[in-house]
């Protein structure tokens, strides 16, 4: 099964065909990113475009989506080094760009940061904040999140 957030709400497919036939006349973005944990067990957090999100971005020519993954957290937040764990899971979510009709997989990946480094958010990507957050705090936060991004942190963090 397959969800994909789009602005009108939750669309289901049921197979890798419905899936192949819904992508067909749509831009197809691959991005990949993280769910990165601290020692203390906290949720890394970014506040982008007016919504909370988690860390992710394109993937490169010629780079596997592990490196993406890695790559963008890094750039994104000033996190190095990251320790890859596994991956979660593929969320999708459409959007309009440039006029286009756009499909983003987008491939998560479970991350650890051990340490106490500092947080700098790339403001180039419109990152305006970032944080650490308990589970308490990542319940308020996912209010203002991406459907995607509350998923995530629903079925990976809060459960």
């Amino acid at each position: 099964m397959y969800i994909v957030h789009e602005p009108e709400g939750k669309k289901i497919l049921h197979s890798e065909e419905e899936l192949a036939s819904f992508t067909k006349g749509k831009a197809v973005v691959i991005a990949a990113g993280g769910m990165v944990y601290n020692d203390k067990g906290q949720l890394l957090m970014i506040f982008r475009r007016g919504q909370w999100d988690m860390p992710k971005g394109k993937l490169d020519e010629g780079e596997s989506i592990e490196e993406c993954a890695l790559r963008e957290v890094e750039e994104e937040t000033g996190l190095t080094p990251l320790q890859l764990i596994k991956k979660l899971q593929v969320t999708y979510h459409t959007y309009h760009y440039k006029g286009k009709y756009t499909l983003k997989p987008s491939h998560w990946y479970l991350m650890r940061f051990h340490g106490e480094g500092k947080l700098i958010p790339q403001t180039e990507e419109d990152i305006t904040d970032i944080k650490w957050v308990d589970r308490e705090e990542a319940s308020k936060l996912i209010l203002n999140a991406y459907p995607s991004i509350r998923e995530m942190v629903e079925k990976y963090y809060l459960a």
